[in-house]
């Protein structure tokens, strides 16, 4: 995976590392902690400007975003929660995954589109709830924005200050990928599995 990211980010330069920063948001498996790091290793090198990398991270990422916000607006709850009644075994999704992330929401508010954005695994899934409670758009973008810039931020940062050891560090990232991949495979296995039991929890309720 490291020499995939690599040669998109290589040959497509920042639009490609906008791309894999917009999957990274709808497909879990391209995980920003490696996307990022590198483009502040090529960065580090002269390669690309770090303040633009930055910013085509994040322009990718908060579009990820505002596509699932745009899902749960239009979509709504009780849509979101037949389908993923009906079909959330095989993406892993109960409906009480659903309910969790909006009762966070819920809870806190403005602040959830922000700290959200700065936790891995939730990133995507904050944005659903916001879009199904309606919240100002220009609000959510603005925290989402935010948030979505000290990530990437911080991920470009540790990349560019470990540029002398970046063959090193490519030496053991490569290997990293791949027990990322591993580890979404057996966390898409466990959903799959326990399925029943959190929909029936949630039945429950």
């Amino acid at each position: 995976m490291f020499d995939w990211i690599l040669q998109i980010i290589q040959n497509l330069g920042y639009f490609g590392l906008a791309f894999l920063m917009l999957l990274e948001n709808v497909f879990p498996p391209i995980p920003s902690e490696l996307v990022m790091p590198l483009a502040g290793f090529l960065a580090a090198q002269g390669k690309f400007s770090v303040w633009a990398v930055i910013f085509a991270g994040s322009a990718g990422s908060l579009a990820g975003a505002v596509f699932w916000f745009y899902i749960g607006q239009v979509l709504g709850r009780d849509r979101l929660i037949a389908f993923s009644t009906k079909h959330g075994r095989w993406i892993a999704l109960a409906p009480s995954d659903i309910e969790r992330a909006e009762n966070w929401f819920h809870r806190h508010g403005k602040g959830a589109v922000f700290i959200g954005r700065l936790i891995p695994g939730v990133r995507s899934l904050i944005s659903v709830p916001a879009g199904i409670a309606k919240m100002n758009f220009t609000i959510f973008l603005l925290y989402s924005a935010i948030g979505t810039l000290l990530w990437t931020a911080i991920l470009t940062g540790a990349g560019y200050i470990l540029k002398s050891q970046y063959e090193k560090v490519e030496a053991w990232l490569n290997p990293i990928s791949w027990l990322v991949i591993g580890a979404f495979i057996a966390w898409y296995i466990y959903g799959v599995m326990t399925f029943d039991k959190r929909h029936n929890n949630s039945m429950e309720k």
